[in-house]
């Protein structure tokens, strides 16, 4: 038992309306998923000594990506003898920052690692609308902060299971079609 002193008051237990503190956590989990954005960061390839064309290719892809708001990392792969001259490949690298000036900026400036030179690119325009959907039809974005806790809880289910779920209904459906083409077979031979 608890003594109170006298002339003090008794302490107050204060209720907590769980349910209410649940909605509350959940209403910030929610809104800090509307904040929360999900950066991805695509590479492009390129060789030292590369052709006109092939480079307006590359261009073109690395223009989508950076209009998708990806970010993307430029590397430049050295072979043998390419190696004794890397200036080649930083002159290509900024060839190609000055193309892209008008919709990128350089993150990360030029480095050598080995065999490679990379360089990354960040974009500097708004992505435009349904980019986000088509990496996601890629599979290279995945949905927002999918946490464990909201796996668990059975508010999103991972993506195997899905499909699991839609194999062993696709399995039953199949199984249950089969049947139903054996029930009208005479197997007897008894007509």
């Amino acid at each position: 038992m608890v003594e109170i002193a006298p002339g003090t008051e008794p302490p107050v237990c204060r209720i907590m309306d769980f349910g209410r503190y649940k909605y509350e956590q959940e209403q910030k989990k929610k809104e800090a998923k509307k904040k929360a954005t999900n950066i991805v960061v695509k590479e492009m390839k390129f060789r030292p000594k590369i052709d006109g064309h092939d480079y307006e290719t590359k261009m073109n892809h690395v223009r989508k990506f950076l209009g998708e708001g990806s970010k993307v990392k430029l590397t430049i792969m050295f072979r043998g003898r390419e190696m004794a001259h890397p200036e080649f490949g930083r002159e290509l690298l900024q060839r190609v920052a000055t193309d892209l000036e008008d919709i990128a900026v350089v993150d990360q400036a030029p480095l050598q690692d080995g065999r490679n030179m990379t360089m990354l690119l960040s974009s500097t325009v708004k992505p435009k609308k349904g980019a986000e959907k088509k990496q996601l039809e890629r599979g290279e974005k995945v949905y927002k902060n999918l946490s464990t806790l909201d796996r668990i809880e059975g508010n999103v289910a991972p993506e195997n299971e899905k499909e699991k779920q839609e194999k062993a209904k696709a399995k039953k459906s199949e199984t249950v079609r089969v049947h139903e083409e054996l029930d009208g077979i005479d197997l007897d031979g008894d007509s």
